[in-house]
Parts: structure tokens; C-alpha cells; sequence
């Protein structure tokens, strides 16, 4: 048995065996990075605060924190298996890698973090962590990923899983699949385009938000949001769209949509029938066809409203 003292702040001493000091040794060191190939890392921090180090076909078993306050990692085709493995990390970039079930929380307050072709089934995978971008990645479990995150770019992303992006920001989204309720609750400049969402009460309270070209089914959709925008999206939503501050839509179509707008200042286009209307607050609309126009007696600055259908313009 070998003793190796590691210096950090948490651990005055650990002991490992001499199995796992020779799997540290690099097979190979190419300029400033450090190689490691086909290893098998089992004890807590088993990296903590590697710098400039490449891993290829490397497994993260059992062991908190594998990388943890590393900088400059790139990794290809490893399995990470347990929790928190890359807090407060810098500069990582990770390609064909596998996050399994208990790799749970694996990136908080880390930066300039890249993914292309990743597949994770652990929750929380991102949080607080900001110069994240994903291609072609998918999460089969993404409960609660990528909140309170910075400047997040995906990419062809497939993702199940509730509360999705909550309380991030500048976001830019590129053909994303998501099955999740509450999706984008208070998340601010966002920008979504060729997306298919599944999803209960997505965007509720978020600001700044323009979405393209794009299948939307679930109800409350954007529920207390402020500057948000539709174009070119097709939309279900039962009771959708409602107290929102500066909706815009624009060729957009409604599929069953009822009691939709209300409270809300709107500027919206329509180019299919919308099944009830309830009472917005100011603006106008524009739509084949409405079956049900619902306004509230009371409403207020009802000459602030205007609709307009194929079939005539209702006079408020």
C-alpha cells in the first residue's frame, strides 16, 4: 500500500492503494496536456483540480467529486457513475459521454462548458453554471437541469424532464424536443426556434422571449410572462396566454385553444380559428375565425381592444 497525502481544502490525507497510484500515471503526454486512456477511477476526488488533462474510454465509478475545481478537461467516450463530478470546473470539453443514474448534480458552478453527442440519465445536471453549449445531447431524466444557468446555447437537444431551464438566461435554442412540464418558469432573453415542447405552464413569469417555428401543447402556456413572441408556431393550449404583458403572435395557428388572451396586452395573428377568447386587457387581434368572445363586463378600456375575423370586425 502506497500513502499519498493530497493537499487540498477539505482533505488533510487520503489513502489510495498502489493500483490505483499506477493508474494515474499518463499513458501518454502530448504538449501540455496530460493523457489518461482506458482507466478506471474509483475513490472520492479522484482528480481534484487536474488541469490540462485529456480522457479517452475512462470510467468514473464510485467516488464524489471526481474532477472537481478542474480546468481545461477533455473527455471522450468516458462514463461518469456518481455524483457531483465536474463543481467548479472551468474550460471542459466532453464528447460521446455517458451520465448514469447517479451521476446526479454533475456540473454546478462551473464555466465555458461544451457537450456534443452526451447522453445523461441523472437529474439536475447543470445549475448556477454559465458558457454551456450542447449538440446533439440527450437527457432521459432532465428534472431540474439548467437552473439558474448563463449565456446556454443547444443544439439539437432531447431532454424529459419538469422544470427545465428555470431562471436561466440568454438562452439560444436550436431544435429541441423536450417532454417536461414548467419549462422556462423565469427565464429571461431567450431564444427558441424549431423546438416540439410538451409541456404545462412553460414560460410562466419569463421576459424577453421570442420563439419560432415551433409545436407548443399544454395548458397556461406563459402564464405572467412580459415581452414574449410567437411566430410561425403552432399551439394547444387550454386556457393559455393569459396576463401577460406585450404578447405578440405572429402566423401563428391555435389548435383547440379556449379561454385564451385573457388579461393579457396583446398584438396577435392568427391564421386558424381560435376557440374562445377571454377577455384581454388591451390590443388587437386578428384571426380566421373566433367561435366564443367572452369579454368581462367590467373590463376596462374595452376601446383599447380590437378584433378582427375573416367574417367581420367585432366592435367592442
Amino acid at each position: 500500500m502506497k500513502n499519498v497525502i493530497c493537499k487540498n481544502k477539505e482533505m488533510k490525507q487520503c489513502q489510495i492503494n498502489e493500483i490505483f497510484c499506477e493508474s494515474l500515471e499518463p499513458s501518454k503526454q502530448t504538449q501540455d496536456f496530460k493523457v489518461y486512456k482506458e482507466r478506471v477511477f474509483t475513490d472520492e476526488r479522484a482528480l481534484f483540480g487536474a488541469k490540462n488533462l485529456a480522457l479517452y474510454n475512462c470510467a468514473f465509478q464510485k467516488g464524489e467529486s471526481a474532477l472537481k475545481e478542474s480546468e481545461d478537461i477533455k473527455a471522450f467516450e468516458c462514463v461518469f457513475e456518481y455524483k457531483y463530478p465536474l463543481w467548479y470546473s472551468s474550460k471542459a470539453l466532453l464528447e460521446n459521454c455517458l451520465f448514469l443514474e447517479n451521476a446526479r448534480s454533475a456540473l454546478w458552478y462551473s464555466k465555458d462548458l461544451s457537450f456534443k453527442n452526451c447522453t445523461f440519465d441523472a437529474p439536475k445536471a447543470f445549475r448556477r453554471s454559465k458558457d454551456i453549449r450542447l449538440e446533439n445531447t440527450s437527457f432521459s431524466n432532465a428534472l431540474e437541469t439548467f437552473w439558474h444557468c448563463e449565456k446556454v446555447s443547444l443544439k439539437g437537444v432531447r431532454a424529459k424532464g419538469d422544470y427545465f431551464l428555470m431562471n436561466s438566461s440568454d438562452v439560444e435554442i436550436d431544435s429541441l424536443e423536450l417532454c417536461g412540464n414548467y419549462c422556462f418558469d423565469g427565464a429571461q432573453n431567450v431564444h427558441v426556434k424549431n423546438a416540439k415542447l410538451i409541456s404545462k405552464d412553460a414560460f410562466w413569469n419569463a421576459k424577453n422571449v421570442l420563439v419560432e417555428d415551433s409545436f407548443i401543447v399544454g395548458e397556461y402556456l406563459a402564464w405572467n410572462a412580459e415581452n414574449i413572441c410567437f411566430k410561425n408556431c403552432v399551439i394547444e393550449s387550454l386556457q393559455g396566454l393569459c396576463y401577460i404583458e406585450n404578447l405578440k403572435m405572429s402566423a401563428c395557428k391555435l389548435i383547440d385553444t379556449s379561454l385564451a388572451f385573457e388579461r393579457s396586452s396583446i398584438d396577435v395573428e392568427v391564421l386558424s380559428s381560435i376557440k374562445s377568447v377571454l377577455s384581454p386587457k388591451s390590443g388587437k387581434i386578428k384571426a380566421k375565425h373566433i367561435d366564443r368572445l367572452i369579454l368581462d363586463e367590467n373590463l376596462k378600456n374595452k376601446d383599447e381592444l380590437e378584433i378582427q375575423t375573416n367574417d367581420y370586425k367585432i366592435e367592442i
